[in-house]
């Protein structure tokens, strides 16, 4: 189970106090990463910017359900997780002299190593080690070592050495090597037997505790969704085959381990690694006086002082794989990269190519030019072929780990809510439609995509989305429409309706391409719109402020509190609003404007929920659609959320027109 992680919980308060501190999992975890963020962990005076153990991130992808329902699968079992870990030590040896019995989070100590198994069996003389991830696993396609089985996929590996360290304390601790290892996953073919069984597990607000419904029937789990998956296989690849920091799975185990007993600070490289570093300082964090780890690593490694950090590193290089390299020859800021570190060249298409917009941002930099670059010739030949009224679009989606109806599988994508934005040929704007649909228990991605024709179907004009994500979404909808008990006359007229604005995508039944496939305005931004303010990022959260800090037009229009002003331009959710507020004299973020949905969420949920630049992908709105599901609150609660998640999709699909209404502007000349 992902989180919270007690014996962490236990060591920072009353353990502490009474033992040397214990290698855990989670710490294990983080020195895999990299060492010194060992160090860093343990020191309450720097800043740590992390989510690992936020309950919004757990409850987002489902942790705590798929931890309370992995339990149901197994009778009998005897739930310590109640019990501190001294207590749990105890408990877990008495209940060990029986032969046969099945513990969850039974308590291990090996020396200064310590783990909390989430599921384990005792068989006679074998036990069965189970760690539940909520992640998914399809049998028919998934594997953990690559094809050619020398090495382990990257996207297992943090798995299955939380697996493989377990191992290793549990064959010290019980002196045997008649261990079985598994993971157990959300399998992705099985299917909910029943209607709501996602509200059956209910998410408490404080604790993150799950409360099993009383009316859990052996129906709803008569279709398990959760899979034992055996990685004996690659848990014995890592132990004998992997190099960790340059010495084995075990020997780095005993590394780490007397680290951390001595407060020792390991010393790690710094590389493309540290650009997710958790350790690194916001503003708040400096006026607080907390310490940056990643700083730190920087100094010691390259000699840097304060002052180099305000220039751009290669990590801020967008879409870039060559960092490490570059690193090694000494060239870790953008002044010092030459173009044949980029080798910048046409990929045979309009506008920029990946490796041009890189070499274009380090220049924008090397000549301190702030200014945009847009390639406006061929901007204005795109705008020449779309069709008024123009329809602007975002959706918001959701993967649950478990169904919220029957017949869905784990992690299927679920659609709740969109924006859309029309813009007339006169330049008027209007917030025409939304949809959200939060209710527990039910199924809406089908009202969605009604409400959705409903919205685009009167008129045949041009449609923008933001990322492949909506297309991705409706070709998912495509699908589960024709595997729908609905009417054969509704699933034609909308999977008609959806083939009409988008295209298949790679593995669908047949190809279409509609007639009014959807503009992706991200691929605009890529090919023909630079905005050095963004850094190299594409995300529309970054090439909003980019955008109006840059347009006059922009500032002067909406500097006039016109949205949703009477005679304005007419919103669902706004009254009055002035999107151009500015702050020692700069543009401020729009979407920081907001009421924050959550008031624990750190500023930088968005990044840190988001698997991608896309917009859809994650971040708040995911987190807050999983909170009204899966816990409890109250009705005036509830309601709120539900405000704050139109209020942010609405300005989703406003920064799209605001974005094209800059590109007009600049057109027009």
């Amino acid at each position: 189970m992902e989180l919270p992680e007690k014996e962490d919980v236990m060591d920072k308060n009353s353990l502490h106090k009474q033992m040397p501190v214990l290698l855990t999992k989670s710490r294990f975890r983080r020195a895999l990463e990299c060492p010194t963020k060992l160090y860093y962990g343990e020191q309450p005076n720097y800043a740590n910017q992390s989510l690992e153990d936020d309950f919004l991130a757990e409850l987002a992808r489902g942790g705590f359900q798929v931890g309370a329902l992995a339990k149901c699968y197994f009778s009998n079992g005897e739930d310590l997780s109640d019990l501190d870990t001294g207590a749990a030590l105890v408990r877990t040896r008495e209940l060990l002299h029986q032969d046969n019995v099945t513990i969850f989070e039974a308590a291990f100590q090996y020396d200064q190593l310590l783990v909390r198994v989430d599921i384990l069996v005792k068989d006679g003389a074998r036990y069965h080690l189970i760690e539940v991830k909520a992640k998914g696993w399809d049998s028919a396609s998934d594997r953990f070592l690559n094809k050619k089985k020398s090495g382990i996929l990257s996207k297992w590996e943090p798995y299955l050495c939380d697996v493989a360290f377990q191992k290793v304390v549990l064959e010290k601790a019980l002196d045997t090597g008649n261990i079985d290892s598994y993971l157990m996953l959300a399998n992705k073919q099985a299917r909910a037997a029943t209607d709501g069984l996602n509200s059956k597990f209910r998410v408490t607000m404080d604790s993150g505790m799950v409360l099993v419904s009383g009316d859990l029937s052996d129906e709803d789990l008569a279709n398990e969704l959760l899979i034992k998956v055996d990685v004996d296989e690659p848990v014995n690849f890592i132990r004998t085959k992997c190099d960790y920091h340059g010495q084995s799975f075990e020997s780095y185990i005993a590394t780490v381990a007397d680290a951390l007993q001595k407060g020792k600070r390991l010393r790690g490289s710094i590389g493309a690694v540290c650009k997710k570093c958790e350790f690194c300082c916001t503003t708040e964090d400096e006026a607080l006086g907390r310490l940056s780890g990643y700083r730190e690593c920087w100094k010691e490694a390259l000699g840097w002082l304060d002052k180099d950090f305000k220039d751009p590193s290669v990590l801020e290089i967008a879409n870039f794989r060559n960092a490490d390299e570059l690193l090694a020859q000494g060239k870790a800021k953008l002044i010092d990269i030459e173009e044949a570190d980029i080798n910048p060249a046409s990929d045979g298409k309009r506008g920029l190519s990946n490796s041009q917009r890189q070499w274009l941002q380090i220049i924008k930099v090397q000549k301190e030019d702030g200014s945009p670059d847009l390639f406006i010739d061929e901007l204005r030949e795109e705008m020449d072929r779309w069709t008024y009224p123009l329809h602007f679009i975002d959706f918001e989606t959701i993967t649950a780990a478990l169904p919220f109806t029957r017949g869905r599988h784990p992690y299927e994508g679920v659609a709740f809510q969109f924006s859309h934005h029309v813009v007339q040929e006169d330049g008027a704007v209007a917030h025409a439609h939304q949809f959200l649909d939060t209710t527990p228990g039910h199924f809406p991605s089908f009202d969605f995509i009604r409400k959705l024709k409903e919205a685009l179907d009167s008129d045949n004009g041009t449609i923008f989305r933001y990322s492949t994500h909506e297309n991705s979404i409706l070709n998912l909808i495509h699908r589960q429409l024709r595997d729908s008990e609905l009417s054969d006359k509704d699933v034609h007229e909308l999977c008609t309706f959806i083939e009409s604005i988008s295209h298949s995508t790679k593995g669908s039944e047949r190809e279409w391409r509609g007639p009014r496939d959807m503009v992706d305005m991200l691929e605009l931004v890529k090919r023909y719109a630079y905005y050095p303010a963004t850094k190299g990022s594409n995300s529309i959260k970054y090439v909003l402020p980019a955008v109006l800090s840059d347009s006059a037009f922009l500032q002067e229009k909406y500097a006039q509190p016109i949205y949703g002003a009477t005679g304005g331009i007419p919103s669902h959710n706004f009254t009055d609003w002035q999107w151009i507020q500015c702050k020692d004299g700069q543009v401020q973020d729009p979407y920081r404007l907001l009421p924050r949905m959550f008031e624990d969420m750190p500023e930088n949920i968005e990044e840190l929920l988001s698997e991608s630049d896309s917009l859809a992908n994650g971040g708040a709105a995911l987190a807050a659609y999983a909170k009204i599901q899966s816990t409890d609150m109250g009705d005036y609660e509830r309601q709120e959320l539900r405000k704050a998640l139109l209020k942010y999709c609405e300005l989703d699909t406003l920064a799209m027109v605001m974005i094209f209404e800059a590109w007009q502007e600049v057109v027009r000349g």
